[in-house]
């Protein structure tokens, strides 16, 4: 790690030489975790979505996670240097991915539009609540294009409120309610999405747990959200995960993985809780 740090002082963005140098001497996760490491978060960022939606499946579970936990600010400057990068918009490379209301989703997501006023109008939030309600437990059938707006567009302090709400109301999370009314990517995304808002460092701690948990580690996932949290909310993450799963991440990775990519994925974690 001590490499990286010195590295990254040197050099403010990695010669494509550097780069090449470190693909022929390490090898596996370990020098993935590297090269991820050498990115900026909106390049690393970019490159996880472009791996995401090319060749054969898509990786849906990998696009959901980024386009739900970032901020408007995150947002536009992923869409800039991924329009730099590969030569095409990111909406255009969603829509050619995905179809239907998961791809709505997606798109909305991607445009970074959300309300950031911290300002909360509780009859606004029981009026959403209400069309939330409306547009899916009291009706037959569901009105996803409803949850996309209200859930793609508001504030966050304003959705706690309308998740407040909505639960005084018919008694019901609404979480639980997606998962009633939705299915497939479409129910994954939304729930991600309120996930995020409720706690976003609850969400990243889970999928951290479901990337170790039972036979066999999903590293891609594993390095990505270390990577991506690791100067952002790892703190968070960590008390979070000690928490809900009751031992600390550290001690998950260190049983999960070894030698110098777990050496390097415990200097991202920092501390055993």
């Amino acid at each position: 790690a001590v490499f990286i740090e010195l590295y990254q002082a040197c050099i403010p963005l990695p010669s494509q030489d550097l780069v090449k140098d470190l693909k022929s001497e390490l090898s596996g996760n370990f020098e993935k975790l590297v090269l991820a490491m050498l990115k900026t978060p909106s390049q690393l960022d970019a490159y996880e979505l472009k791996e995401a939606i090319k060749g054969a499946g898509t990786d849906e579970a990998c696009l959901i996670e980024i386009l739900s936990s970032r901020s408007n600010a995150e947002i536009r400057e992923l869409n800039q240097v991924y329009k730099t990068e590969y030569k095409k918009s990111l909406e255009d490379a969603i829509s050619g991915d995905t179809s239907g209301h998961f791809r709505r989703l997606l798109i909305s997501l991607a445009q970074g539009n959300r309300d950031e006023r911290e300002t909360v109008d509780i009859s606004v939030a029981k009026q959403d609540a209400q069309a939330l309600y409306a547009a899916g437990e009291n009706k037959v059938g569901t009105d996803e294009s409803k949850f996309n707006a209200i859930l793609c567009s508001r504030s966050k302090s304003h959705l706690r409120a309308v998740f407040h709400e909505y639960q005084q109301m018919c008694g019901r999370d609404l979480e639980k309610s997606i998962d009633r009314e939705m299915s497939g990517d479409l129910e994954s995304g939304m729930v991600a999405v309120v996930k995020c808002i409720k706690n976003t460092p609850a969400y990243f701690a889970e999928r951290l747990y479901k990337s170790m948990k039972g036979a066999g580690t999903k590293d891609k996932t594993l390095i990505r959200i270390m990577v991506t949290r690791s100067e952002v909310d790892m703190l968070d993450i960590r008390q979070e995960y000690v928490k809900n799963y009751g031992k600390s991440l550290y001690t998950d990775i260190s049983g999960d993985t070894s030698g110098d990519y777990k050496k390097l994925l415990l200097k991202l974690c920092g501390g055993s809780d």
